[in-house]
């Protein structure tokens, strides 16, 4: 996957945070530095980045990846550019994590991490 640098006015960068929302390294480094992200807050819509917890287990991530696609559902005009999350630091394979976002709504973008599995 090309890193993200640029976002369009309705584009959303979403990444994977830990639940303190310190964003020092990654995709939460870069969403920090570049999309708003707001250091401290580990969860949700800041700026132009969606955090999700990817670091507090297993359920934890199953449950705010639902949160995450409800959001995007509610938000049919945004179009949410997802990072490969929980496959850095937090030490998930694709494979464990791109199941979460079966029927992922169309304003979606799977990395191709993801999109490339059955």
């Amino acid at each position: 996957m090309e890193p993200i640098t640029e976002l369009a006015e309705d584009e959303v960068f979403v990444f994977g945070s830990n639940a303190d929302g310190a964003h020092a390294a990654g995709a939460a480094r870069t969403a920090a530095e570049r999309f708003g992200a707001v250091w401290g807050e580990g969860d949700g819509l800041h700026g132009q980045s969606y955090a999700i917890d990817t670091m507090s287990g297993p359920e934890v991530l199953a449950d705010r990846v639902a949160a995450f696609l409800r959001f995007a559902a509610e938000h049919p005009r945004l179009r949410f550019l997802l990072t490969p999350i929980g496959t850095g630091i937090a030490g998930y394979r694709a494979e464990e994590v791109a199941p979460l976002f079966a029927g992922a709504p169309a304003n979606v973008v799977l990395p191709p991490e993801f999109a490339e599995l059955p």
